[in-house]
């Protein structure tokens, strides 16, 4: 097994070198998206995108309700690392292995019961319902790639693989793309067509990604069963993922909600969100290489008990999170307009989400620190706070979405979810000292 880098100099280069490659992996994400959208078109009709994109976002909101296991797995191989426990390291792969596997199996044979779920919850036209059926008759088989992929994900990105997890995505979604144009302008398939060039490409991705975890199988310890099933760390691995998991529950029902108020609003005021929501997603998306640094510097630290590489790790990732955000709502304010304009062509949707933009201007700036320290709080695997904490901006935004709708309309709508994002960071600010308190002077 590599070597631990626990007591290596936490620097600015090193952070840099491991958020590079995360930002330009999800830079390829929108692509994919544009592509698949772009080839069923060519059908000429409606109804094939509209299955394609029902049938899409039933699996992707199945498969990523086990999101949690990419960051519950993150902050434990961060830790076994630092610990120099590489043992644990390659015990943790075959747990998280098994478990994505095993759950990707379950879904292939209760897949009637996922369509009939995911349909009676998304009710279109028979012709749609029809053509998302067929897309996910197909896409399913691709069910345990796509699950484990999450754990091997977290356990590269733990050791700082950032380069491995940038490979990863790039294959993926370039198989996707490529397939894409083969298998449906060239072989004629359609709808089967698409859903047969993701499942193809998420087992290719699976297949790369062992591949760049083949130095854990070097370590006897990966089939050591004793180990694999250890009673306590299974329980702690648990208890870990099930924080997560609600914790992620609470933010999908805070974004959920909003959809659904913005709907009362009407079509237009739904439609000049739905654009502006893709500014939250960019600056998620930018985020991201930094708050996955933040879970592997923390996590080492934590592992290896040394509190002054933990204060470091967090203070470097924060100054070039906080330097990404500042970059970002400076262009939203000067291209902001640009941006909008690309997305939609409709006059009065470009009109209305002006009036809106300077949310957007100031989203980065004040989701920024509560994005960063959810970096900090996995890599601790303090999901419980995590978990509390989010609990605590749910209600906190639930209240403000009463109080300020009725008054403010859209721009209350708006201002509740930045304030939710104020309230999850300073209530995650408020537990780092405890979390602090766990390391070693």
């Amino acid at each position: 097994m590599t070597e631990t880098r626990a007591t290596s100099a936490i620097t600015h280069r090193r952070v840099i070198r491991m958020a590079i490659p995360v930002l330009l992996a999800n830079a390829t994400v929108p692509i994919l998206g544009a592509v698949d959208t772009g080839v069923i078109g060519q059908l000429g009709e409606a109804a094939p995108i509209a299955g394609v994109g029902l049938g899409s976002v039933i699996l992707a909101s199945i498969f990523w309700m086990f999101g949690f296991l990419r960051m519950g797995t993150t902050g434990l191989a961060a830790q076994a690392k630092g610990a120099g426990d590489h043992g644990e390291l390659a015990a943790l792969l075959t747990r998280v292995l098994l478990f994505g596997l095993g759950i990707g199996a379950v879904f292939i044979l209760i897949q009637p019961i996922l369509y009939w779920a995911g349909l009676g919850l998304s009710p279109a036209t028979p012709e749609v319902e029809e053509m998302a059926r067929r897309y996910m008759a197909v896409r399913i088989w691709s069910a345990p790639a796509a699950i484990a992929l999450f754990g091997i994900t977290g356990w590269l990105l733990a050791q700082e693989r950032a380069r491995a997890h940038m490979a990863i995505l790039s294959l993926m979604n370039g198989a996707n793309i490529l397939l894409d144009l083969w298998f449906v302008l060239g072989l004629g398939w359609g709808i089967e067509g698409v859903a047969l060039a993701t499942a193809i490409s998420e087992w290719a991705g699976f297949a790369l990604g062992i591949w760049f975890c083949r130095a854990a199988f070097r370590d006897p310890a990966w089939r050591a069963w004793g180990q694999v099933f250890h009673i306590e760390r299974l329980v702690h691995m648990a208890r870990v993922n099930r924080d997560i998991m609600i914790r992620t529950g609470t933010l999908l029902a805070i974004m959920v909600s909003f959809t659904f108020v913005a709907g009362s609003f009407g079509a237009l005021a739904q439609a000049s969100n739905q654009v502006l929501l893709q500014f939250v997603y960019i600056t998620g998306f930018a985020l991201d290489g930094f708050a996955f640094g933040a879970e592997s510097l923390v996590g080492q630290a934590m592992g290896a008990r040394q509190r002054a590489e933990l204060r470091r790790a967090v203070r470097l990732t924060s100054f070039w999170g906080m330097i990404t955000v500042a970059v970002l709502s400076l262009g939203f304010a000067v291209f902001g307009g640009w941006i909008i304009d690309v997305m939609t062509t409709a006059p009065d949707v470009r009109e209305e989400a002006r009036r809106f933009l300077p949310w957007m201007v100031a989203a980065p700036l004040i989701g920024g620190p509560a994005w960063m320290l959810d970096g900090v709080f996995i890599g601790a695997t303090r999901s419980a706070d995590m978990r509390n904490m989010m609990l605590v901006s749910g209600v906190i935004y639930a209240v403000a979405l009463v109080a300020l709708v009725p008054l403010l309309g859209n721009h209350g709508l708006w201002a509740a979810l930045l304030i939710s994002y104020v309230a999850r960071g300073l209530s995650l600010w408020s537990r780092y000292p405890a979390l602090e308190a766990t390391v070693g002077a």
